[in-house]
């Protein structure tokens, strides 16, 4: 605790020397300086806020203390027991606070994702489940004031989508999201089942940030692009001209196709920012891969195979299985409250960060 707060100590004296420089009318004038004292401030406000709250209660404790220690009347006595205890739990929540804030945070957490959604095992079912994840991902951001954009999708006859990939951009989307990766379950009986009969099916969930150039360097040279002409309706314009893209990264073999952009130019641009966020995920889980064989990591075990969540329909059920938290409001969750689920899955990554830290 004490070697945190020498760490404070300075965040505090940047932070000042931030506001300082932020204020001088020759840094302002460097728009590109300026943006990133801007994200440096940020970054570091909630928790200077929180350790100078810290320090005026630490100050009033001693002062309290002292009226204690030299005071004769009993009336002031007690008052000062009084602000003692109300003061020592103040400073108790605040240490958890700060030490929440002091964390080692995901560097991507601020990012903007790329999600895919695929229908995997159990047929039309599985591609309409995909469906209906896709419609709760789309209302719990709009909840979130963030803004979604289907870049590419594969829908079955039925009305579902064998895949369906969508940006998703706002404020800090990966940090919420991220924990969507993997396996999801879903128990209902299908509309197409005469008998009533309970199945069972499932759907991958992919969450990636976005990366740009500047994230990750991918060498032009391990790019083969081809084009071809679009499939599916869209009259003349689709039959005639060659502007559906497919692009494969040879170092990795991972291949990205879009078509469902109006020209060659657009699809191109999307299938860079798919492709970039693949690679870079590629790698990543690697990394990951060679971590989670030394220790587990937060939330779960990395693998995107694994099953992470089961959707119950008959008895309005939602259970997360990598903290082990269950709700019987699936509705509600289908509709895009996802905020419980979450903000359970961020304190269990929390606490696992901070018992590593103690470790």
């Amino acid at each position: 605790m004490d070697k945190m707060f020498e760490q404070l100590d300075g965040l505090v004296d940047r932070y000042d020397e931030l506001q300082e420089l932020m204020s001088d009318p020759e840094v302002i004038n460097d728009t590109n300086r300026y943006r990133d004292l801007i994200k440096e401030e940020a970054s570091m406000r909630d928790v200077v806020a929180k350790y100078k709250q810290y320090k005026q209660v630490q100050d009033d404790i001693k002062e309290s203390e002292e009226v204690l220690r030299e005071s004769k009347d009993s009336d002031l006595e007690e008052l000062a027991k009084e602000d003692l205890s109300e003061l020592g739990n103040k400073k108790e929540k605040l240490e958890h606070d700060i030490t929440m804030l002091m964390l080692p945070k995901d560097p991507n957490d601020d990012k903007n994702i790329i999600m895919e959604i695929r229908g995997a095992a159990g047929g039309d079912e599985a591609s309409l489940f995909a469906g209906d994840l896709l419609s709760m991902y789309e209302k719990y951001a709009e909840k979130q004031g963030w803004k979604t954009e289907i870049i590419d999708s594969n829908p079955t006859e039925v009305g579902g989508f064998k895949e369906v990939v969508l940006m998703i951009t706002g404020d800090s989307v990966f940090s919420k999201l991220k924990y969507e990766n993997g396996a999801h379950r879903v128990q209902r009986v299908p509309k197409t089942e005469s008998a009533g009969r309970v199945h069972t099916s499932t759907a991958t969930v992919g969450v990636m940030p976005e990366y740009d150039q500047v994230d990750i360097d991918i060498d032009p040279k391990d790019i083969r692009t081809d084009v071809y002409r679009s499939s599916g309706a869209g009259g003349q314009h689709i039959n005639k001209t060659s502007s559906a893209v497919r692009m494969t990264h040879l170092p990795t073999g991972i291949v990205v196709t879009m078509q469902d952009q109006r020209s060659q130019q657009q699809n191109r641009a999307k299938a860079m920012q798919i492709l970039r966020a693949r690679v870079y995920d590629y790698y990543e889980t690697q990394n990951q891969n060679e971590y989670d064989e030394k220790r587990k990591s937060a939330v779960g075990t990395g693998d995107r195979s694994e099953r992470i969540r089961t959707y119950n329909y008959p008895q309005n059920r939602v259970t997360d299985h990598r903290i082990g938290l269950t709700l019987n409001k699936l509705d509600k969750i289908m509709n895009g409250d996802l905020d419980e689920i979450i903000e359970a899955l961020i304190l269990s990554d929390q606490t696992k960060k901070l018992e590593e830290l103690n470790a």
